[in-house]
């Protein structure tokens, strides 16, 4: 009995052999491992190319020949390359997943780098386009083995015999193709060779589907020219012809050590950093992938790039590259010539570099926020939003003995007008990367003061006011202030330039984060408002600063109605504002309508003396 159930048990634990649904792996290719039916020609390509590859690895004189024939929803690819015998037919193509580079089915050794193809996913990736796979071959490494046809369907069975030598005379592949229902677009003449050319176009071997030709050799970056100016309209061309806009320049990425050869095109128009560039990327002249991603580093946002590569590996799809310390060398290296290329122009031609900077100064920034020695050699170039207008950052401190700047476009915006009439050199930092390098310029520049202009600045830049009419105007002041004490303001008298401008809002982080504090508790529950009057801070609060040489505020400092002066501190408050294009808080938002309204009803009432609406004088 124990040992009927020892060999039940030994039987139970037998292994299986997995059963594959063909109908649901191509399902599952179609929609999930490849992004568009257009890669089986790819594949066709890539076995036909690896074929030939293997075979000069013996006979270096052998034919390099690829030829394409589509007609009727039928399409026929012949190669000259090693071909296989009926052993290799049950051992590679009956078997998925399985690739011939990963052994030596001919008792030769050779180099997985010589060859495209990786993950031996091979003929399976045809059954998107196609229901029936015929394959006749001959080996070149058995010459007298015969001729092996393998027919395969998209239900998983396939056939394998033997043919006649007269079949295939030569050594080589041919794979013929028979359209899916609904896939005969894509086995049409003029479909196969828009696919072939964009794939092929750098193979280094003869293709051509029918008589047109497909490879164009060598690569437009590595052909002779006449002149530079020549290569330069070439080049303009091809980038034209390829990404649909014509460069500002154009950059070589030759980084041997990483078998990489390519061109970096310069966008004519500004992009966002946020928008994820997309390189085309050829491995050993097979087009990759024209949406990678990630091959540069992120600041090199402005640039769209071309290559071809031998080192790079690609991801089982073959249509991204995979994420590797080898490709993180090659980010690192290509980023390198991009900024080897900022330094020349930098160095050799101005008006260039100027013109580059017109548009992509923000990708600059970028990098020089973390290369010191790009800040040093931009710094006399990259523009800068000032009150001197636009300058760079050395043109501007050889003005002002301290760089003053502004962490906002809105602070900076309230501002620019009265310190530059004062004297006071402001830098708007509120843009991108601007603060940044600001804060940087000490370390390139050494000896630079650079401070941060806050509301105590600017105030303690205005003039003051004689003491004996500030205090002929307390009553004034007194009213103004008790109007806007709820909204946070203190009221100030100065005087200041422009005359133009009546009154300056003033404050900084620091008091509208108190603001935010004291309108959250008197929002909040008891229990918040306890924790948020807790938080409370010693911030000075934000101002109106009157200018006392403006004709306007030295009439309304005049009245004698609190009403009245109350209602013109309220449209005073909310034009300063609007002019420093602030965002509009829901009280300020109430206090400009109820000065509207207010002024419109003392500017039409006949007698000011008869209550309003609202009950006011």
């Amino acid at each position: 009995m124990d040992s009927q159930t020892s060999q039940s048990s030994q039987a139970s634990q037998s292994p299986h052999t997995f059963q594959v649904d063909l109908r649901g792996l191509v399902d599952l290719l179609s929609h999930h491992l490849y992004s568009s039916p257009r890669v089986y020609l790819r594949e066709l390509l890539q076995n036909a190319v690896d074929a030939i590859t293997a075979r000069r690895a013996e006979q270096p004189d052998a034919p390099a020949r690829v030829r394409l024939y589509a007609e009727g929803g039928t399409l026929r690819v012949e190669d000259s390359g090693v071909g296989l015998t009926e052993a290799d037919v049950h051992n590679l193509l009956a078997t998925i997943g399985r690739s011939s580079k990963r052994a030596d089915p001919g008792g030769i050794q050779e180099a997985r780098s010589e060859f495209l193809g990786q993950f031996g996913i091979g003929l399976l990736a045809c059954f998107v386009v196609a229901e029936r796979i015929r394959v006749v071959s001959r080996s070149a490494r058995t010459p007298d083995a015969p001729p092996v046809e393998w027919t395969a369907a998209d239900d998983g069975s396939y056939t394998v015999r033997t043919l006649p030598a007269e079949a295939r005379p030569e050594p080589g592949t041919t794979v013929h193709l028979v359209a899916r229902p609904g896939a005969g677009e894509w086995l049409t003449e003029e479909r196969v060779l828009a696919l072939a050319r964009d794939f092929g176009s750098l193979l280094p071997y003869d293709v051509r589907v029918g008589d047109e030709a497909v490879t164009d050799l060598p690569a437009p970056w590595n052909r002779p020219y006449p002149s530079p100016a020549t290569r330069r309209v070439a080049l303009q061309r091809h980038c034209h012809d390829l990404f649909g806009f014509t460069p500002l320049d154009s950059i070589d990425l030759d980084v041997p050590l990483a078998g990489i050869r390519g061109v970096a095109y310069v966008l004519p128009s500004s992009v966002s950093p946020a928008q994820r560039a997309s390189h085309r990327v050829h491995l050993k002249g097979m087009l990759l992938t024209e949406r990678a991603e990630q091959l540069l580093p992120d600041w090199a946002f402005f640039v769209r790039c071309v290559l071809d590569t031998d080192s790079l590996r690609p991801t089982a799809s073959r249509e991204s590259l995979y994420e590797d310390e080898t490709l993180a060398a090659v980010r690192e290296a290509l980023g390198e010539r991009i900024r080897s290329w900022l330094t020349g122009l930098a160095a050799g031609d101005p008006e260039r570099l100027a013109a580059f900077l017109s548009v992509h100064h923000l990708g600059v920034k970028s990098l020089a926020r973390h290369d010191r020695e790009m800040l040093r050699t931009m710094l006399p170039w990259l523009p800068f939003e000032t009150t001197d207008g636009q300058l760079s950052l050395e043109e501007f401190a050889q003005r002002h003995p301290v760089v003053h700047f502004t962490r906002t476009v809105e602070e900076y915006r309230q501002v620019a007008p009265i310190a530059s009439a004062q004297g006071v050199g402001v830098v708007n930092g509120g843009y991108t990367y601007d603060s940044e390098l600001i804060e940087a310029l000490p370390s390139v520049r050494p000896g630079t003061v650079v401070a941060e202009l806050d509301a105590d600045t600017v105030t303690a830049h205005l003039d003051t006011v004689d003491p004996a009419e500030e205090l002929a105007l307390s009553a004034f002041l007194g009213a103004a202030r008790v109007r806007l004490d709820p909204l946070g303001c203190d009221v100030v008298l100065r005087a200041f330039h422009p005359l133009s401008v009546p009154a300056l809002h003033l404050d900084d982080r620091a008091a509208r984060h108190e603001q935010a504090r004291a309108e959250a508790a008197e929002q909040a529950d008891d229990l918040w408002a306890g924790i948020l009057g807790s938080l409370r801070g010693s911030a000075p609060r934000a101002r109106l600063v009157l200018n006392h040489l403006n004709p306007l505020i030295r009439r309304i400092s005049s009245l004698d109605d609190p009403e009245l002066i109350g209602t013109a501190t309220e449209s005073l408050y909310g034009q300063a504002l609007l002019m420093a294009q602030r965002p509009l808080r829901p009280a300020d938002s109430a206090l400009l309508n109820r000065a509207f309204i207010g002024l419109l009803e003392w500017a039409t009432h006949s007698d000011p003396t008869e209550p309003t609406e609202d009950g006011r004088r």
